[in-house]
């Protein structure tokens, strides 16, 4: 049954899409019928500042399923519980949180879930 399915190999150095902002990049990649993204933090980087100040937001509202590469981050939910995600820790993040970098390593992760609205061009560029 090969019919009209193919095998489709994707990289991060290859990108459909590249957000940046302060301390920060988002790269998507579109394959098989979803969004991968992959965040890349420099030490000091914190959503409210370095995404949330450009889209007149002091908490992220998107939705996040992801698993951590390297690096920690910790996150803070806007009805107080702080939780630190580090290499290997699989995340769900609902709406309504801040995040930035613990430590002075780059933070990396994988998000398969809210990668499409997460620093979304229209309000940061």
């Amino acid at each position: 049954m090969s019919g009209d399915l193919a095998t489709i190999l994707r990289r991060f150095e290859a990108p459909d899409e590249v957000r940046e902002f302060p301390k920060g990049r988002f790269e998507l990649v579109r394959i098989g019928g979803m969004t991968v993204g992959r965040a890349t933090y420099q030490p000091g980087w914190r959503w409210s500042a370095d995404v949330g100040v450009a889209m007149g937001e002091a908490s992220c509202h998107v939705e996040h399923v992801g698993l951590v590469v390297s690096g920690c981050a910790a996150v803070g939910m806007d009805d107080g519980p702080v939780h630190e995600m580090r290499a290997g820790d699989l995340f769900y993040v609902p709406p309504g949180h801040d995040s930035w970098v613990v430590g002075d390593e780059p933070y990396v992760s994988l998000h398969f879930l809210g990668a499409d609205d997460y620093a979304a061009k229209e309000g940061v560029d």
